[in-house]
């Protein structure tokens, strides 16, 4: 569940301006310009229609690809990080993980995986071969990979889509308990309204080229 404290912050205003994610005239590949504040303790949730650029917004906020405008952490511009530096405050999740070492424990530091036992994986999982592991298992190792670096601002894709109910709701609860601990920020992208209700304290809705605050519970503009 989402803390309720949490429930009782402003969107873009808890905080001071500089607190957060502060995005301004944001534009990339023909979209924007957009202009939001992710608050620390608060996750936004973000939907709309497919291919309308969602992945590409969170790509330009983690600094992948190539964009205009404006992204500061707690005061800093993008610009004053080096790429790896900013990509470890703000931490994305792709909607399909990347791996590149044979086993699990080698993509994580000192080789031990955080978080096993809320996560519901075996105990000895790290010595697996990434191969062999299942598409479900691989998303709940990505998640604890990126809570495990500990970003200020969590950038999700669609974080529990492939996995199975009970493992859904308990990712989801595991991303909120640590996004609660560490007064951390999150834009969680997202088709179903139901888990946006859930997990997010305010939502955005992308119609055409622009973000509409949208009300949990509301399908939002056609």
């Amino acid at each position: 569940m989402k803390p309720e404290n949490a429930r009782s912050r402003r969107f873009g205003a808890e905080g001071g301006p500089a607190a957060g994610l502060a995005v301004h005239d944001l534009r990339f590949r023909d979209r924007g310009p957009f202009s939001f504040h992710l608050v620390p303790g608060v996750c936004v949730g973000l939907t709309g229609p497919s291919g309308i650029g969602k992945s590409l917004l969170l790509r330009a906020l983690a600094d992948l690809d190539p964009h205009d405008g404006e992204v500061m952490l707690n005061g800093r511009l993008s610009s004053a990080f080096t790429g790896p530096q900013w990509r470890r405050q703000v931490g994305y999740l792709p909607a399909v993980s990347q791996w590149w070492h044979d086993t699990v424990a080698e993509h994580f530091p000192d080789d031990r995986v955080p978080l096993l036992a809320p996560s519901g994986l075996p105990a000895d999982i790290g010595r697996r071969p990434v191969n062999h592991l299942s598409t479900g298992e691989r998303q709940r190792l990505a998640i604890l990979r990126l809570l495990g670096n500990r970003p200020r601002v969590l950038l999700l894709d669609e974080p529990t889509a492939n996995l199975d109910q009970e493992n859904a709701l308990r990712m989801e609860a595991l991303i909120l308990e640590d996004l609660h601990a560490r007064d951390a920020a999150a834009l969680w992208v997202s088709h179903d309204l139901s888990l946006l209700a859930r997990v997010a304290h305010r939502r955005l809705t992308w119609c055409r080229n622009e973000m509409l605050a949208t009300p949990i519970g509301e399908a939002g503009p056609a």
